[in-house]
């Protein structure tokens, strides 16, 4: 017998700044009845407590209530946990926020940790994995790692909120990166994030 339809999505989170996406992203994903599989990085653990006053970031704290009930989190250091198995079937993996240390170990293929393993194993077997750095400026090492992990099948979709929608509070900003995310991944949302042609046919950058 198949897998359920249901999808089944491994979310990572590292230690560059950007944790309100990270939950907003959680609480879609769950909210759309996604099977999140959780794995947090030490850094992205204390980037929970800096920024969002998580700690310990359990399922229940990131999300509240019967959400919390389609997260499974899995130790950083277990290499053995079932998303480090190509047998393990899913429908992507996403790195938000993702810092330079971690899109330099998923560039290298190191598989040094539960992340980094999970990565490498949606790589190889063609799913689809999206790395979300938020840090900048970037030096040519972290420009090559984005080109090493593109060239590898992954995507590179930066925190880069666009203004065209004239974004009136934080949330507005935080909800069109998580947006583009979830449209990435394939799961559907009502969040106002996608440009609409003006009557008069103008664009964006007119």
């Amino acid at each position: 017998m198949t897998r359920a339809a249901k999808k089944r999505i491994v979310v990572a989170i590292t230690g560059a700044s950007g944790a309100v996406y990270a939950r907003r992203l959680l609480q879609l994903l769950c909210a759309s009845g996604v099977e999140v599989h959780l794995i947090i990085s030490p850094p992205g653990r204390r980037l929970l407590a800096d920024e969002l006053r998580i700690d310990p970031p359990t399922a229940e704290a990131l999300v509240g209530g019967r959400l919390a009930e389609s997260i499974i989190v899995h130790p950083y250091k277990d290499i053995g946990a079932s998303v480090a198995s190509g047998s393990f079937l899913t429908d992507g993996m996403i790195i938000c926020p993702c810092s330079s240390n971690t899109l330099a170990d998923v560039a290298a293929g190191t598989g040094a940790n539960l992340i980094s393993r999970a990565a490498a194993v949606t790589l190889k077997e063609s799913r689809r994995l999206i790395v979300v750095p938020r840090e900048m400026p970037v030096s040519q090492i972290e420009i090559g790692n984005m080109l090493r992990v593109s060239q590898a099948g992954g995507i590179v979709c930066p925190a880069s909120p666009g203004f065209y929608l004239l974004p009136q509070r934080v949330d507005d900003l935080v909800d069109f990166v998580v947006g583009k995310l979830l449209d990435l991944i394939g799961v559907p949302h009502d969040l106002k994030t996608r440009w609409q042609p003006p009557a008069d046919g103008g664009s964006p950058t007119d």
